[in-house]
């Protein structure tokens, strides 16, 4: 990881860690999750409120007005605007991304869940996925969500992340392991 993008992970981390110890004593997780997904969708909706929170022509002031005011509209809980107000006062509104996505790791861990993320080369119906969550489910022991990617230059087979370890099926690694076992051969 570079070091601007582990500065920015571990800045999102301290605040996450605060916003979600005190939803947590408020017994309002349900209502920072509402919000971190109305604040997500808004982050991928308006191309203005990215610019917003990175931009550095932008004033301290203006950013804490405009983000309070966006989360005042949104109705996000209190916890987080005042959070947000927080950070523009901080320069720090450019890490929200990273909050976003640590809080939401947070939660699935409250929850005992875990995501997996899995590359397939076609598509998995239904069926291969039920089938494929209750297998990590029985492996990890918790709640598995998948979710799945086309990656065709995979050939066949299956490249499956759960935390930090990865099981790689692919045709395409084989194809490399055989590869390089005919380079030290020959």
């Amino acid at each position: 990881m570079s070091e601007p993008a582990s500065i920015s992970t571990g800045i999102a981390e301290r605040y996450a860690t605060a916003i979600f110890e005190i939803a947590k004593e408020n017994n309002d997780l349900a209502g920072l999750e509402s919000g971190i997904n109305d604040l997500a969708a808004a982050l991928d909706d308006s191309a203005e409120l990215r610019d917003l929170i990175a931009s550095p022509l932008v004033s301290r002031a203006e950013q804490e007005g405009a983000i309070t005011a966006i989360a005042d509209k949104m109705g996000l809980n209190p916890i987080l605007r005042n959070t947000l107000g927080l950070m523009a006062q901080k320069r720090r509104l450019f890490v929200v991304p990273q909050l976003l996505k640590v809080l939401r790791d947070m939660l699935a861990e409250e929850r005992g869940e875990v995501t997996a993320e899995v590359a397939s080369a076609k598509a998995l119906t239904k069926t291969q996925m039920e089938k494929l969550s209750k297998t990590l489910s029985e492996r990890v022991g918790k709640t598995v969500t998948i979710n799945a990617t086309v990656d065709e230059s995979l050939i066949g087979g299956l490249v499956v992340k759960v935390g930090s370890k990865m099981i790689d099926s692919s045709i395409r690694s084989k194809l490399n392991s055989l590869q390089n076992a005919m380079k030290e051969v020959g």
